[in-house]
């Protein structure tokens, strides 16, 4: 049978958009890391500022990603300039209350793109581990005091914890081993001066091996798809390719998506942002346009610019080629909750068509780990014999540029929240 015009044989010529987005990604962030690690500093003393009035910032988008896979001088220079620009909004922060905060802050999260492509050198460059089932949420420990919030921006909880910083009882100066994080006591059970349990997720090489042990092995949480992070990849803001998001049946219950009701709807629903001139985009950087809704009926429903917008899609109302959208169908539902705060990306919805039509299965991925030709050589990531394994370090620097700031800590967590557990299950950590 062909290959469906969706999907690759394993060995091509020609890269897909996604990964030429990847390796434009690898070359920003060089160019930024210094820029990311203060402001991140910032974000951190910005939330204790924020906490005593009542909300957080917004900062402007991430660059714009250009097509091709180098960057010259101009593009340099813009980018350095929307650096500067993202930590001036930081030390804004503390001065944003209500919606103008939350909207600040759901844009500091980093937000997995969906796999619609099989990345090359997944054994070489890649992790793999267990998605948890939960509410994703931002969690930062500075200043003695620790908080989360929601993908929307929205505050969840506001408490104490054994999280470096997250205390006022304890000092902290080392995050970065596993055995660290034991000691503090962030896995121990709640207190008074510890009110949420944090566990972690184990990482895996993504060899056969880890691979099988996330796909397959035993979790004493819920999954909810498997999560690929790229070895070179830095924690930084926005959407990015060097994190992937995929599931099937077997590790997830949600692989397409659900109603209000919980029920998948006989057609594909999207969620698009409505734009001044009526057109419909995606929340990626540059945004991909999949129509236009006309001025009568805007000024009819009473739609404004900015609204998120919910459209189902006939079974043939999406045309590919090469992975990017031609054309589609798609038919008006109405606004979506006002709690939601990005519209679909635009590797989210194809990934629930593909999902729907030809989706990317488990033995694609496995394919493709024996397709790279170093499987003599790979090797399985051991894991420190806790509750749950942390992701550490994914920006894989070596220790010594590792070294914590004494004047100033900050350690954010991407974490999963288990309400009715009080628990947090870390699933990504950045270090500054």
């Amino acid at each position: 049978m062909a290959p469906h015009e969706l999907r690759r044989p394993f060995k091509r010529a020609a890269i897909s958009d996604q990964q030429k987005r990847r390796e434009l990604a690898l070359l920003r962030q060089a160019q930024s890391r210094r820029d990311s690690q203060h402001h991140a500093r910032c974000v951190a003393s910005s939330i204790l500022s924020l906490h005593q009035t009542p909300e957080t910032p917004q900062s402007p988008p991430e660059p714009l990603p250009a097509p091709e896979s180098q960057l010259d001088a101009v593009e340099v220079e813009r980018e350095r300039g929307e650096e500067e620009s993202r930590d001036f909004d930081a030390r804004r922060a503390s001065k944003l209350k209500g919606a103008e905060a939350r909207q600040w802050f759901s844009r500091q999260l980093m937000l997995p793109e969906w796999m619609v492509d099989v990345p090359p050198r997944l054994t070489q460059d890649w992790y793999v581990f267990a998605r948890p089932a939960g509410q994703r949420c931002f969690v930062v420990s500075s200043g003695g005091t620790t908080i989360s919030r929601l993908r929307n921006g929205f505050l969840l909880h506001h408490f104490p914890s054994s999280l470096p910083s997250g205390a006022r009882r304890k000092e902290f100066r080392f995050f970065w081993l596993n055995s660290k994080l034991e000691e503090t006591g962030a896995f121990d059970p709640p207190s008074q001066y510890h009110r949420y349990r944090f566990s972690v997720v184990p990482i895996y090489n993504c060899d056969h091996t880890g691979l099988h042990a996330a796909y397959a092995g035993e979790t004493p949480f819920m999954k909810d798809g498997l999560l690929f992070y790229n070895k070179h990849a830095h924690y930084q803001a926005g959407l990015t390719p060097l994190a992937l998001v995929w599931k099937d049946e077997s590790c997830s219950q949600y692989v397409l998506d659900t109603d209000g009701k919980g029920q998948v709807p006989a057609q594909q629903q999207v969620v698009l942002e409505l734009q001044e001139d009526g057109k419909l985009s995606t929340s990626d950087d540059p945004p991909v346009i999949f129509g236009c809704l006309d001025q009568e009926l805007r000024q009819k429903s009473g739609l404004q610019s900015g609204s998120l917008l919910r459209f189902s899609v006939s079974e043939v109302g999406m045309r590919y080629a090469d992975g990017k959208l031609e054309a589609t169908d798609m038919q008006f539902i109405g606004k979506v909750n006002r709690a939601r705060a990005f519209a679909d990306s635009y590797s989210k919805v194809l990934f629930q068509y593909t999902a729907r039509h030809s989706p990317l299965k488990i033995d694609f991925l496995v394919q493709s780990l024996s397709s790279s030709g170093d499987e003599d050589d790979e090797t399985t990531t051991e894991t420190t014999d806790v509750e749950m394994v942390i992701i550490m370090a994914l920006r894989t620097l070596p220790f010594s540029d590792m070294e914590p700031s004494v004047s100033t800590f900050a350690s954010h967590h991407h974490a999963i929240a288990h309400r009715n557990s009080h628990q947090y299950c870390l699933s990504d950590l950045d270090y500054f």
